[in-house]
């Protein structure tokens, strides 16, 4: 394991033991939360009986939500405590859940054409190079399945509701693919129902731009099924705030793609 990997595995297990939102495992789901968690926009189909691979998305939820919609759900996560949330959540619906640990570059535990559908949660941040993982997924995936995934909008990475200066929020960080973005505070802010807070130092997290994701998806034969950004959901939200900071720079991306490698001009 690299020296980043192995730091990023750290920091996930210190946060997912501080109770971070994505540990948080989903116990109250139906089968109708389940598909609006896991496809909003409606692209993913049945999948009932499917083969579902949870790429660097454990933590209870949508191993979960997958498994209530009747698929055949693996996890891959480097984080042993997030598994286990994902074991402990299977067993509360009364589901079963195969949980790998593993870095989402190396899906060696797979073999070729193993999935349907691999849902790749906002993790692949998390890493220096894209390339490896479409390599592995590619690989796993069954020609003509699905893969989601998602990243941040690469164009305003690190700006946070705090960078607002009475005018706007400044870019100013290099737009350099694989370039990690550093900010000025490392720390996440945890906030519980009591409402009080837990301050925890975060992974350190890379910028991937647009033409690197989409043209690495391409030479694969990835097709793009569409494309869907995080947008505010309140207009008259207050400068400074995460909801005006979306307003102004949406900071999150979704696509999904259907693996057609037949189609790649060789």
């Amino acid at each position: 394991m690299d020296p980043i990997t192995r730091y990023n595995q750290e920091r996930w297990e210190a946060l997912a033991q501080a109770d971070v939102p994505y540990s948080r495992p989903m116990l109250d789901l139906t089968t109708a939360s389940a598909r609006e968690l896991l496809d909003p926009t409606n692209i993913m189909g049945e999948v009932n009986g499917k083969r579902v691979l949870c790429l660097a998305a454990s933590g209870g939820q949508q191993s979960a939500a997958f498994g209530l919609l009747g698929a055949q759900v693996s996890v891959l996560d480097f984080s042993a405590t997030q598994l286990q949330r994902d074991r402990e959540t299977a067993a509360h619906y009364g589901l079963t859940v195969e949980t790998v640990q593993g870095d989402m570059r190396d899906l060696s535990h797979f073999p070729d054409d193993a999935f349907d559908i691999v849902w790749h949660a906002h993790s692949i941040v998390f890493i220096p190079d894209v390339e490896p993982v479409f390599n592995e997924v590619a690989r796993v995936l069954q020609p003509g399945g699905l893969y989601r995934m998602s990243c941040h909008n690469p164009y305003v990475h690190g700006l946070e509701e705090r960078d607002w200066d009475g005018k706007g929020y400044s870019l100013w960080r290099p737009y350099i693919d694989s370039g990690e973005v550093v900010y000025a505070d490392t720390n996440w802010d945890i906030g519980y129902a009591d409402g009080s807070t837990r301050r925890v130092e975060g992974p350190r997290e890379f910028r991937h731009s647009l033409s690197g994701i989409v043209n690495g998806l391409a030479r694969r034969g990835f097709i793009i099924l569409g494309l869907w950004e995080e947008l505010c959901r309140d207009p008259q939200a207050q400068p400074g705030t995460w909801e005006h900071l979306k307003l102004i720079a949406p900071p999150w991306i979704t696509l999904w793609t259907r693996f057609r490698p037949d189609v790649i001009d060789r």
